[in-house]
């Protein structure tokens, strides 16, 4: 039989020292007077080394494809963020662009308002003008007709039937 060291071991199981004294330490592996370990004590607790090797380059190989597909799917994430946040800009601006619109009608309104509202400067300048003390004059109180003032009263008490019936009959 074939005895190998520790770092032999490690090396052909493409395992650490440590997992082997650990064994060691448990009595699951046995060391020979010179300090090394037979081959096939070694066989016997972790089984044959080109399984081993290979059940770690699968390992790994497994390990590496899950970190390949984790990496695709931090890069898909980023993608879909940053369409986000361009897209929420683009709607910030838009609100923006609106806001803008908005805010000129409503200027335009004031503004028309006020023109309406507001006598024209030239007409303003001609009236004051007009209105001198000479040619103020005061207006005469007209006394209102009595007789249409209590017609008037009256189709204002009367309701919308009496009012009808009252204009057939006139």
């Amino acid at each position: 039989m074939k005895a190998l060291s520790v770092i032999e071991l490690a090396k052909l199981y493409g395992m650490t020292r440590q997992a082997f004294y650990k064994q060691v330490n448990k009595g699951n592996l046995t060391k020979n007077s010179d300090g090394k370990i037979d081959l096939a004590e070694a066989i016997r607790v972790f089984g044959e080394p080109s399984q081993r090797v290979n059940q770690l380059q699968t390992t790994d190989t497994q390990k590496l494809s899950e970190v390949h597909i984790l990496e695709q799917q931090v890069h898909m994430l980023q993608k879909q963020l940053e369409f986000a946040q361009e897209r929420e800009q683009f709607q910030r601006d838009e609100l923006k662009a609106k806001n803008g619109q908005l805010q000129a009608k409503d200027e335009q309104i004031e503004s028309l308002q006020r023109l309406l509202g507001a006598p024209k400067p030239q007409q303003q300048t001609e009236q004051l003008q007009k209105l001198t003390p000479e040619t103020i004059q005061p207006t005469p109180m007209v006394e209102p007709d009595p007789i249409i003032h209590e017609q008037q009263l009256e189709i204002k008490r009367r309701g919308l039937l009496g009012r009808v019936i009252r204009a057939v009959l006139d």
